[in-house]
């Protein structure tokens, strides 16, 4: 391993400086706990801090409301990209806390943060902080580009982003996220990125109700003693259960796929005799290949179209996200874990541990000495991590899981790596409870640690990216073998986004009226 830069040794000294700022911050995201296209006060939280530190921001990027792109030039030279994601999950509100409970004034149907993104981000902006002192410090030419990321847990924002051009132009990209188990813990993708994702919604409008009783001799449509059409909602509930009937018959058993689906709205609440109007249901894909996305997407199309027709209605399908599989880039991999091998493993300290040791207290557990899983504190070669991985993947599979990031991977060589968030140690036959580890995301003994490590990573090889020209060279001869040429090149894929961003949607939010700002589910509902 070389000896750390001038400039590298800046960049630490920055983050050192900067723990209490970083800590304050991450905690701040998480108690946002914004959704999927609805991340208002995230967003404008980073676009304020981001100009604060001298960028110059475009908000709404990607015709986004909660997206923005952040530039930092310091004369001619290549720019590196980092970003930031912030999207929370529904249902999934636990406070900063020892015990499982809501955020104050909200309910557990709330939004809350699983992975956490707020870390993510975090950590990400703490690593381009950080990038930038040194640059300035030590008069090292080139730039930075900060993009704002939401709607990840749709996958949303990413190919939106690489279609309109904002991954365009860089040198490289990097790109960060938390995880806990083998192999994905504290090493740095190698051979087997992310699969493809494809995420719809069809929506089933019943707008001509009349036509479906013509022939049975009421004289007022639709009347109280009239035969009715079916509705929208009927429409949503044989979509619902003829695609999971179907399920097997998408595609071969082989290679990891998977399908899911959300209801986003359905019928009225005022439960009259008229048939419902609207209603909503989202499905989601993760597949290692395109191809194989089509093909579920041909089976979902035909189920649609089949309720509409049984039901009176028409149905209308509206894409979520569309995004490619990644790319793998070794020269890139090479020089994050160089830069993992220098620090280390992140280490969480006594206070960390008495807090996990009171969520086991908490859940009638005897507390252990060493409370959390002994992965979070060791560092795992790439290609060993890479044949765990491959363990259980047909030899053809060349990639698996989803995450949107690899829509970055063909615009420039993008290096993925993960670092360990915090996770408890379990006896035998036990399994934690969700909320366990939503909040160790958000307290702050324990999920510093995993941030300052990763802003340290990030920082490290951003500059040595900066500085090594040999290096970038490396990663760009890679990235244009790899294409088949480069941008545009024989096996290049081009962006997929022909579709605008679907921000229109009922996707869940927090909302504000007389009776003040809440969950869109009331707090105040028994359960919720």
């Amino acid at each position: 391993m070389s000896p750390l830069s001038a400039a590298q040794t800046t960049a630490l000294a920055a983050i050192e400086a900067r723990k209490a700022e970083l800590s304050v911050w991450c905690a701040a995201i998480f108690d946002h706990g914004e959704t999927a296209w609805r991340e208002y006060r995230s967003a404008a939280w980073y676009v304020e801090r981001l100009r604060a530190e001298g960028f110059t921001v475009e908000e709404g990027s990607g015709g986004m409301p909660t997206a923005f792109c952040a530039e930092w030039q310091n004369g001619a030279g290549p720019v590196i990209g980092m970003y930031a994601e912030y999207d929370a999950v529904p249902g999934n509100c636990q406070a900063a806390s020892p015990r499982r409970e809501p955020r104050a004034g909200l309910g557990f149907q709330a939004g809350g943060h699983t992975d956490p993104h707020s870390g993510l981000g975090i950590a990400q902006l703490g690593g381009l902080l950080a990038t930038k002192a040194a640059m300035q410090r030590h008069g090292i030419k080139g730039g930075l580009r900060f993009t704002g990321e939401p709607a990840e847990k749709v996958r949303g924002s990413k190919p939106i982003h690489a279609a309109k051009g904002y991954y365009d132009g860089l040198a490289a990209m990097l790109s960060f996220h938390p995880f806990y188990m083998l192999p994905m813990c504290n090493t740095v993708r190698w051979d087997t990125h992310c699969g493809a994702a494809y995420a719809m919604v069809y929506r089933f409008l019943c707008d001509a109700p009349e036509g479906w009783g013509r022939s049975d001799g009421a004289p007022i449509p639709q009347s109280h003693s009239a035969v009715r059409a079916p509705g929208a909602n009927d429409a949503l509930n044989l979509m619902y259960l003829s695609s999971k009937s179907l399920r097997d018959s998408m595609l071969p058993h082989q290679g990891g796929w998977s399908i899911s689906e959300a209801i986003l709205t359905a019928g009225q609440a005022t439960a009259d005799n008229l048939p419902a109007g609207l209603a909503e249901i989202q499905y989601m894909m993760r597949v290692p290949t395109l191809e194989m996305a089509e093909t579920v997407t041909a089976v979902l199309d035909r189920n649609a179209e089949a309720a509409a027709a049984m039901t009176g209605c028409r149905v209308e399908r509206h894409w979520v996200c569309k995004s490619r599989p990644g790319l793998a880039n070794h020269a890139m991999a090479q020089v994050v874990w160089g830069a993992l091998q220098m620090l280390g493993a992140p280490q969480w300290d006594e206070d960390a541990k008495a807090v996990a040791r009171e969520i086991q207290a908490n859940l009638g557990l005897d507390p252990m000495t060493e409370p959390f899983i002994d992965e979070m504190t060791r560092l795992i070669d790439p290609e060993a991590a890479e044949a765990i991985l491959r363990q259980d993947l047909p030899p053809s599979q060349r990639n698996s899981t989803s995450d949107d990031y690899t829509d970055m991977t063909w615009h420039a060589p993008t290096a993925r790596f993960y670092i360990a968030r915090p996770a408890l140690k379990a006896p035998a036959g036990y399994t934690y409870p969700t909320w366990v580890m939503n909040a160790l995301g958000g307290i702050p003994a324990t999920i510093d640690p995993m941030v300052e490590r990763a802003a340290q990573v990030l920082a490290l090889s951003a500059l040595r990216l900066l500085e090594d020209d040999t290096a970038r060279e490396a990663a760009w001869t890679e990235f244009t073998q790899r294409t088949g040429g480069g941008i545009g090149g024989d096996r290049w894929l081009a962006p997929l986004c022909d579709y605008p961003p679907p921000i229109h949607f009922r996707w869940p939010e927090y909302i504000t009226t007389p009776r003040g700002r809440d969950w869109w589910i009331p707090a105040s509902l028994p359960g919720a």
